[in-house]
Formats: C-alpha cells, sequence, structure tokens
C-alpha cells in the first residue's frame, strides 16, 4: 500500500493555496466544502477566486509566498505554473512537517487528493496512489452512477437513531442485523421516495420487531438496449428477491438482475404461454406479503400499454407500499434509434401514441383523429391488424403515399426497419416480427439523413454480428 487513505477532519483548520488559477480554485473549493480557513498566495487571482476573496470566504495573504506563510498552517497545496515556486512551497512544508500537494508533482506530494464520490456523509474516495489520475476518475464516475443520491440522507437519518437503538437493542450481532434489514429494505426505499418521516416510523417498526412488509417497485424497462435503464431501475434490480418480468424485456436488461433474486416470467405473447392477468396480480401480493422485494420489470414504460396502472390498483387495494420508476417507451427509444423524430417543425406538430392489438373492424379508436395529417401516428402492437389499420387511415384521409416504417427489435443489435408508403404496409407487416412498432407519418422520410444505429462498418467476419438493417421497398 502506498498511501494510507484517511480522512482528515478541515473544519475550521488553517489550510494554504499557493497559486490563484482555475486548478488552484478548484482545491481551494474542495478545502471549503470540507469546512476549512482557506488562505491564498498569488500574484493575480482567477474571477472565482477574487470573488470569494471579496466575499470573505477566503482569506487573501499577499503575492509572493514565503516559508513563513506555513507556520501554524494544517496542510498546503502548491497549484501555481512556476516550478521553483511549487518546489519551494514542498521544501518548506517538509521541513515545518505540514502537509503537503503539489498538483500533477507527485514526487513533491507528503499527501495526495483522491476522486470522491460525495454522498455526505458518506465518502468514498479512489486513488491510484498518483500513477493513473485518469484512470481514477473513470472508476469514480462509474461509482457516481451506482451510489444514489440519498446515500447520504439515509446515513444522516441512522446516525440520529443509532443512540435509540442502543437503549432498545443491546447485542452488537442484533443491531448488525437490523442495519442490514434497514439499508436493504422498505427504509432505503422510502429515504429515496423523499419521505423521511416515513423512514424513522419505519426504524421504529423494525426495532420493535413489526416491519416484515414487503414491498414492490414497477420498473419500465425500455426498449432493449440495457444502456438506456435508469440508475434507479438498476438499483432495485440489484437489490430485488423476485423479480416478474414480460417477454419484451431484452436478455441484456435481464442479465444486471441480482443473481440469486427468483425470476418469474409473466408475460403475454402470440403463440406463446401466457399469464393471465388475475395471476400475475395474485403473485405480486403474495410475494410482496411474504415480506420480499419484488420488482415487476415491464418493457418500455409501464404506464405506456402496459397495465401498470391496473397492477398498481391491486397493491393498493391490498395496503402492499409500491414505487414506479419509468422507462423509455418504444416509442421514444425505437424511433430515435431508427433516427425517426416524433415531431418536426415542417413535417409533424404533434405526435399520437395508440395500441393496435383491436379486432378487426373495431370501432373504439377515432380514426378521423388518427388520419390527420401533419403528424406522427405511432402504433403498438399492430403487426397482426396491419392491413385492417392500413385500410382504415386511408379511408379517413391519410394519404396513401405517406411514409411509413415498421421498427422490429428497436435499439437491440438485431434491430431492423422497414419503410414504403401507407398502402405498403400490409405487405410490410408480413415481413416483420414482433416486438414491432408502426410508425406513420412524412418524419420516417427524415431518417434517410437522421439514421445513425447500425452505421458502423460491418464486422471483418460476418458472423461475427448483426448490426441494425433498413429493408426498403420500392
Amino acid at each position: 500500500m502506498d498511501y494510507l487513505p484517511i480522512f482528515a477532519d478541515l473544519k475550521r483548520r488553517p489550510c494554504l493555496v499557493v497559486g490563484g488559477n482555475d486548478v488552484a480554485w478548484r482545491k481551494a473549493k474542495m478545502l471549503l466544502k470540507a469546512g476549512a480557513d482557506v488562505k491564498v498566495i498569488s500574484p493575480e487571482l482567477s474571477p472565482l477566486f477574487q470573488q470569494a476573496v471579496t466575499n470573505g470566504q477566503i482569506t487573501y495573504l499577499g503575492e509572493d509566498f514565503s516559508p513563513e506563510h506555513l507556520d501554524g498552517i494544517f496542510l498546503a497545496i502548491a497549484a501555481t505554473e512556476r516550478k521553483a515556486v511549487n518546489a519551494l512551497v514542498y521544501q518548506s512544508a517538509n521541513q515545518r512537517q505540514v502537509l503537503v500537494n503539489v498538483v500533477d508533482d507527485t514526487q513533491r506530494c507528503s499527501f495526495i487528493v483522491p476522486s470522491v464520490v460525495d454522498r455526505s456523509p458518506i465518502i468514498v474516495a479512489v486513488s491510484s496512489s498518483g500513477q493513473a489520475p485518469v484512470l481514477a476518475r473513470l472508476i469514480r464516475e462509474k461509482l457516481e452512477a451506482l451510489l444514489p443520491q440519498h446515500l447520504g440522507k439515509m446515513a444522516t437519518i441512522a446516525g440520529r437513531f443509532r443512540s435509540r437503538l442502543a437503549q432498545t437493542v443491546t447485542s452488537f450481532s442484533a443491531r448488525r442485523q437490523f442495519w442490514e434489514q434497514a439499508f436493504n429494505g422498505r427504509f432505503a426505499s422510502l429515504v429515496a421516495a423523499g419521505q423521511v418521516e416515513l423512514a424513522g416510523q419505519e426504524l421504529e417498526q423494525i426495532s420493535q420487531g413489526q416491519a416484515n412488509r414487503g414491498e414492490v417497485a414497477l420498473i419500465g424497462a425500455g426498449p432493449g438496449d440495457a444502456g438506456l435503464l435508469t440508475l434507479r431501475a438498476l438499483q432495485l434490480l440489484q437489490q430485488a428477491d423476485v423479480v416478474l418480468f414480460d417477454y419484451l424485456v431484452s436478455e441484456e436488461v435481464m442479465d444486471l438482475v441480482r443473481r440469486d433474486a427468483e425470476r418469474v416470467c409473466v408475460g403475454k405473447k402470440a403463440g406463446f404461454h401466457s399469464v393471465p392477468q388475475a395471476e400475475t396480480n395474485r403473485l405480486l401480493v403474495e410475494y410482496a406479503s411474504q415480506g420480499k422485494r419484488v420488482v415487476r420489470l415491464k418493457g418500455g414504460d409501464p404506464f405506456v400499454f402496459g397495465r401498470g396502472g391496473e397492477e398498481l390498483e391491486v397493491l393498493f387495494d391490498h395496503n402492499i407500499p409500491f414505487e414506479v420508476v419509468p422507462g423509455i417507451t418504444a416509442a421514444a427509444g425505437a424511433t430515435a434509434y431508427a433516427g425517426i423524430p416524433l415531431t418536426h417543425r415542417d413535417h409533424a406538430q404533434t405526435a399520437m401514441f395508440v395500441t393496435g392489438h383491436l379486432k378487426a373492424g373495431s370501432d373504439q379508436l377515432d380514426w378521423q383523429t388518427l388520419a390527420r395529417g401533419n403528424q406522427t401516428l405511432v402504433i403498438y402492437m399492430g403487426l397482426m391488424n396491419a392491413s385492417d389499420i392500413m385500410q382504415q387511415l386511408i379511408e379517413h384521409g391519410r394519404a396513401a403515399t405517406t411514409a411509413v416504417a415498421i421498427i422490429e427489435r428497436g435499439t437491440q443489435p438485431t434491430q431492423k426497419i422497414y419503410k414504403g408508403q401507407l398502402q405498403e404496409l400490409d405487405e410490410l407487416a408480413q415481413q416483420a416480427a414482433s416486438p414491432a412498432l408502426i410508425v406513420v407519418g412524412e418524419v420516417v422520410n427524415l431518417s434517410e439523413k437522421l439514421h445513425w444505429f447500425g452505421k458502423q462498418p460491418q464486422p471483418a467476419y460476418p458472423n461475427m454480428g448483426l448490426q441494425g438493417a433498413v429493408v426498403k421497398l420500392a
């Protein structure tokens, strides 16, 4: 171990920054955030530095550094562009046994500043011992994505409850089990939702052995690309005891589920065994009633043709806590990956999303409205009724030559796009396979310019993988 990782209490301690450039300002700002009494020496100060001095946040000691400036200083940072000055600061600090850091000069550092993930009071520091600072920063960025913002608030609430817990739970091992249950359960979910008062009540109930309820997270998995998941969705997938998922959820997303979580497919798909909605509702209630953390994972967004509202109503009726994590709906994700903007000032001022999962000749839809020009019509689950959809739109006024696209497996490596005119929709649909999305409107023509996904050079060996493909009818 090249360095001992420690966390220093700098509150009200005098710290010296030598240098007034932007780099020095970033170091000074870090010290201020830690509560230090910051002093600066430099012939020139950046505007932000100057403002901090004017506001009394930082004390300005003068233009030129001398060793006496280190008397009484707890730690010092040298960030000038003059090597001689930096070397003098380092030498003088060592003589006085003052901790010193010379920016970008590891050989002249008695301490180094790590990359920090700040979830105060939770602090995570990453260091490469000065060997690869960019790598340390990249690791920090990954941790930023994994560690939720509410961790600090959770730690603060827990800190206030520790003394009370010690009075009721005297065993160290029992207290450890208590906190493991709290940090992995509903207490954490309540803090994440901003319900601080209820979170405190949850701690009370756990300490009295009363809290054993499970909860459900309704999560939108997006259209397929796992990179489109929200951070909150990823965090909950890693915490779930049980995951109830649909057929539309991609394997890439399912790979992110906690390895030891129970996985239950409750999807509905033509030609496959389907789980009735009533059975899905029953399973949600049953697993949550057992005190488990349940994730209900749906393709796209759970509130866009996903029956998410129906399932939450059942949970509400059974007094089961739940939260909702939105996902990118297929209409937004698949069209973006196909280079088709949903709206455009010159072609479409509105966009409409409808489900095509209707019986032929159904009058459940307002075809007159759906067939209007200068709008984008996105149809979910419409392949089986493509012929009827085509006839209805043309009969109600949409031009037969209107551009259409069918996007199959949008956002996934196997994405395909079938393009043509509205009068060819039935023929296009016979070539496509589910899951697929139908897009009707002039904006489809823009994909010739804006299509980007799958345009990478083809692999040297053709069997290495399939990039997105475009199939166009003449």
